[in-house]
C-alpha cells in the first residue's frame, strides 16, 4: 500500500464500491483484532454492543464475548458477506447480527448499545460533515454510560511527512497486480480532537498509537 498525499480527492471516494471490489482479499488480510482495541475492551461488558465499520467481523468477534447482543454494521455488502461467513465458521454468529448501513446515519436504536468500536473507517468518508455527523450518531446510539472507542489515521504514522491533516489515496493491489485506490482523508492529532470537540462525544483519553489516532469517548452529557 502506497499512500499518495496530494492526490486526487475523489479518487477511490466512493467507499462501498471500492471495499466491494476488494472485500474478499482484503479479509484474508484481516485475521486478527487491533491490539487497542483488545485494550480497549479488557474489563468491559454491556448488554448490546456496536462495531461501527465491521469490515469482515474480527472486532464484532471481540465484541460477542462481551455483550450478549452485538450489531455490525457496514456500508459494504461484500465485506458483510465475508463477516457473516467468518461469524458462522467461528461460532459467534448467534450473537451477532450484521447490518448494511452508513456511519453517517446508523440504523441503530437512540441510546442502544452501552459498548462500540469505531475503527479504521471515520478516515474513509470523504466529507467533513459526514465524519462529524457520523461522531454525532454514534453518540446518538450509545447508551447513557456506554463508551466508545474511535480510530483514524494520523499524520504521525512515519509514512506521512505533514503536520496538517490532508487527503490523499492509498492503493490497494489485488492478486494478479490490479490497483485499487481508497480515499483516506488523514488525521492530525490536533484536528481529530477538534472533530470530536466539534460533535455530540465527550473524549475521555485521546491518544496516537501505531500511527494512529485513538479516542475513548462518550456521549455528551453522560
Amino acid at each position: 500500500m502506497n499512500p499518495e498525499p496530494g492526490g486526487d480527492r475523489e479518487t477511490g471516494a466512493d467507499p462501498q464500491s471500492t471495499y466491494d471490489r476488494i472485500a474478499a482479499h482484503f479479509s484474508k488480510t484481516r485475521e486478527y483484532a487491533w491490539p487497542e482495541v483488545e485494550s480497549f475492551l479488557d474489563g468491559r461488558a454491556a448488554t448490546r454492543a456496536l462495531d461501527l465499520g465491521c469490515g469482515n467481523g474480527r472486532h464484532a468477534e471481540l465484541l460477542a464475548e462481551r455483550a450478549d447482543a452485538v450489531v455490525g454494521v457496514d456500508l459494504s455488502r461484500a465485506l458483510l458477506r465475508e463477516a457473516v461467513s467468518r461469524a458462522r465458521d467461528r461460532g459467534f454468529d448467534a450473537s451477532v447480527s450484521f447490518v448494511h448501513g452508513d456511519a453517517a446515519s446508523l440504523p441503530i436504536a437512540t441510546d442502544a448499545v452501552g459498548i462500540a468500536v469505531y475503527v479504521a473507517t471515520l478516515h474513509h468518508l470523504p466529507a467533513r460533515e459526514d465524519r462529524i455527523r457520523s461522531l454525532d450518531e454514534l453518540a446518538r446510539v450509545l447508551a447513557p454510560g456506554g463508551t466508545a472507542l474511535v480510530s483514524a489515521w494520523s499524520t504521525a504514522h512515519d509514512r506521512f511527512d505533514r503536520e496538517e491533516g490532508f487527503d490523499t489515496t492509498v492503493d490497494w493491489t489485488l492478486p494478479g497486480g490490479e490497483t485499487v485506490p481508497r480515499y483516506y482523508h488523514i488525521y492530525s492529532p490536533a484536528e481529530f480532537e477538534a472533530d470530536l470537540a466539534g460533535s455530540d462525544l465527550e473524549p475521555v483519553e485521546v491518544d496516537v498509537s501505531s500511527g494512529n489516532c485513538y479516542a475513548t469517548v462518550t456521549a455528551s452529557g453522560d
